[in-house]
């Protein structure tokens, strides 16, 4: 096993961008990843794959999660239990996403994206701080996402797979809201980059200022 300080060495050409759901990560990383030349690897995708590389005792709260129906995730639960105990933003399988990152050529720039980038175990394999930031959606922003986004797909999301959509969505805001104040305590105690995305902030305004923080522009 490679040393903190190896891995650091070695994921020197990695851009990061973390944030809540619905701050506009997917779409500014895959602007920069065109703009600039960069890999583009977004931890969403790689969900499904990494819970199947993982075992109950790596990931008791994956496992756990995944063996819940939709009501028993989303309705019969409090929001504060949802925060608490959500595997992804406990850590469970952030070693994965090292491990995919290390696996990829070195010569090509990569940025990653994603919720699971938590502060307190991405800044530990920052050579230079720069090379991330959060991005923080207001709720009005992030409402305004998840709809948009709803609008794209022309399909509902998973919260209509429960017994009452409504009250699983109310959840998953309040659930959020603890998520964004948790990032925003940690970027600011670990001294990282972090921005508040709301309405006034258009598509290539966020990409430009993640652009700026990341000292690619």
């Amino acid at each position: 096993m490679a040393s903190e300080a190896e891995i650091r060495e070695r994921l020197r050409h990695v851009y990061w961008i973390g944030g809540g759901s619905g701050a506009g990560k997917s779409t500014v990383a895959a602007a920069l990843a065109e703009r600039y030349g960069l890999r583009l690897y977004g931890t969403d995708a790689s969900m499904q794959d990494h819970a199947r590389r993982t075992t109950a005792a790596e990931a008791p709260h994956l496992h756990e999660f995944m063996a819940m129906s939709m009501d028993e995730r989303w309705l019969l639960r409090s929001p504060e239990t949802m925060f608490e105990t959500f595997h992804w933003f406990r850590g469970e399988g952030f070693h994965l996403i090292i491990e995919d990152l290390l696996a990829m050529p070195p010569e090509q720039g990569i940025v990653v994206e994603g919720f699971r980038l938590l502060p307190a175990l991405v800044a530990p394999l920052l050579a230079d701080r720069r090379r991330a930031v959060w991005l923080l959606p207001s709720p009005d922003f992030r409402a305004y996402a998840v709809d948009k986004r709803a609008e794209a797909t022309n399909r509902p999301g998973f919260v209509h797979r429960t017994s009452d959509p409504e009250r699983a969505m109310r959840n998953l805001a309040a659930r959020e809201r603890y998520f964004v104040e948790r990032l925003r305590n940690e970027t600011r105690d670990l001294g990282l980059q972090a921005l508040t995305v709301d309405a006034a902030l258009d598509e290539e305004a966020s990409v430009r200022r993640v652009s700026e923080c990341l000292g690619l522009s």
